[in-house]
């Protein structure tokens, strides 16, 4: 599974001009989920997501993880992460999990992700969706489980 992750400001998904989840400061994670992921993957990936330190201490240093901040996560699926672009110029989904393995473990994800830390919100699955962020730093990291 991958994330690439923002922190934000805030940030917000529409679907349908309807505000399906909405979060002021923290992480934005937009997930893709990729042949062969597993829960365990997706326990990994939650693991980096909740401690990876990417906010600022009183020194200004990136010391602290969303936990210590008391951050709010947004989790988005996005498909698209798992493209292959090295060749061409379309890129090939043939990494990408099949849509019932992909919201499977995204819906895990959010389930754990919710049942771990109070402050999460997410997209809909394979829903046309409109993100909306303001990026703080910007700061912004591909992680991999």
């Amino acid at each position: 599974m991958k994330a690439l992750i923002q922190r934000v400001r805030r940030a917000s998904v529409t679907v349908d001009e309807r505000t399906v989840g909405a979060i002021d400061h923290g992480l934005l994670a937009l997930v893709g989920v990729e042949k062969g992921d597993d829960e365990t993957a997706a326990e990994r990936l939650l693991h980096k997501l909740l401690h990876y330190r990417v906010f600022s201490d009183e020194a200004g240093k990136m010391n602290l993880d969303l936990q210590q901040v008391e951050g709010g996560l947004l989790l988005v699926s996005q498909f698209t992460l798992a493209a292959d672009t090295r060749k061409g110029l379309r890129p090939s989904f043939s990494s990408a999990a099949p849509p019932a393995d992909g919201e499977r473990l995204f819906h895990y994800l959010l389930d754990r992700a919710r049942a771990t830390w109070p402050r999460v919100e997410s997209g809909e699955f394979a829903a046309n969706m409109q993100v909306e962020l303001i990026n703080d730093g910007p700061v912004t990291f591909l992680l991999e489980s």
